[in-house]
């Protein structure tokens, strides 16, 4: 008889992983040819204001203040934000795996992602990602941003679970790094293929 696994909990990243980036490097680009703005200052901007976005200390108001709207605009605000949302991507397959593993094996599933309030809502909400994910240790929510490992360790403690138990999925190999640093089972996920049998491997099979 196959030995039970000793995974409990899931620990996963959103972006990358479940749908695509949000505002990342490509959609800032994308963002300064659709609305004919100077790509380096943007670029200068948001480095200097948006981890204190992610660690939820401003509001998408206040980033967009100091990033785009320092000066006068041929565009609105609301148009500009549709295009943040519009950038994001689901990655179904993914979701319909994890979904189907919880379902089957009941797993706790966590998320632990760097993402600013608004954004990390609206993906949450418009993906359905909070009908199957039972905690959300957000960096807006929690005010720590990976790789600060607190932000692991205020996981371990909400999902009420010790490192051993969880298997935490993140596209980046610094924060795997980490993670694993604390006892918790990493895996770096490429695609969908592997991080499937990465998860067979640990016993949770699925059709």
């Amino acid at each position: 008889m196959q030995q039970k696994p000793t995974i409990t909990t899931l620990f996963l990243d959103i972006g990358g992983v479940l749908l695509t980036n949000g505002w990342d490097r490509a959609a800032r680009r994308q963002a300064a040819a659709t609305f004919s703005l100077d790509l380096p200052e943007l670029e200068e901007r948001h480095h200097l204001t948006f981890d204190t976005y992610e660690e939820g200390k401003l509001t998408l108001e206040e980033y967009l203040h100091r990033t785009v709207f320092y000066e006068d605009r041929p565009f609105t605000r609301e148009e500009f934000k549709s295009f943040m949302y519009s950038r994001t991507e689901a990655y179904p397959e993914m979701i319909e795996l994890v979904c189907k593993i919880k379902a089957k094996y009941g797993l706790k599933i966590a998320i632990v992602n760097n993402e600013g309030r608004e954004l990390n809502e609206y993906r949450i909400k418009h993906f359905g990602i909070d009908k199957f994910v039972d905690f959300f240790i957000s960096s807006c929510f929690v005010h720590f941003r990976k790789p600060d490992a607190d932000i692991w360790r205020i996981a371990l403690d909400i999902a009420l679970v010790k490192p051993e138990e969880v298997l935490y999925i993140d596209d980046r190999a610094m924060f795997i790094n980490v993670a694993e640093g604390l006892g918790i089972n990493g895996h770096l996920h490429k695609n969908y293929e592997e991080t499937k049998k990465k998860l067979e491997d640990w016993g949770f099979v699925v059709s």
